[in-house]
């Protein structure tokens, strides 16, 4: 069998505020809800294809996420860049950069900061376009 990315697990302040972020405005669905001693899950994934995005809510600390340098950014692959970017902006979250079409692969990126300041990439792939070696 290949090897895959099964899942990123991120941890958030929030569960429910970042369960909207991720489900309403980004598109994912909610697989699984988990609880374990210390701490409440949720696993989101799109309907086709792809990794799976954990949101981990430790009940037992407080306060803002300590990001570190460890994790750059999330990348979502959506339909309609654009517009995923406008809902997230309208919802209150912060724009890092605006919509912009990159001819070099071709695809339209943007950025936005989730509810704790992750940085979230959306990628939309354009007709045809070759990015990574995966169409």
């Amino acid at each position: 069998m290949a090897s895959t990315v099964g899942q990123y697990c991120i941890n958030v302040t929030d569960l429910a505020r970042s369960e909207r972020f991720y489900t309403e405005i980004i598109g994912l669905k909610v697989q699984s809800r988990t609880q374990i001693p210390g701490v409440d899950e949720i696993v989101l994934a799109a309907d086709v294809g792809g990794g799976r995005l954990q949101l981990a809510k430790w009940l037992e600390r407080s306060g803002p996420i300590e990001h570190g340098t460890a994790l750059w950014k999330i990348y979502m692959n959506v339909d309609d860049c654009q517009d995923v970017h406008d809902r997230a902006v309208a919802a209150g979250f912060t724009s890092t950069m605006t919509p912009q079409r990159l001819d070099r692969w071709p695809v339209t990126v943007a950025f936005v900061l989730d509810p704790d300041g992750y940085s979230v990439e959306l990628l939309q792939r354009h007709e045809g376009a070759v990015v990574n070696g995966a169409q």
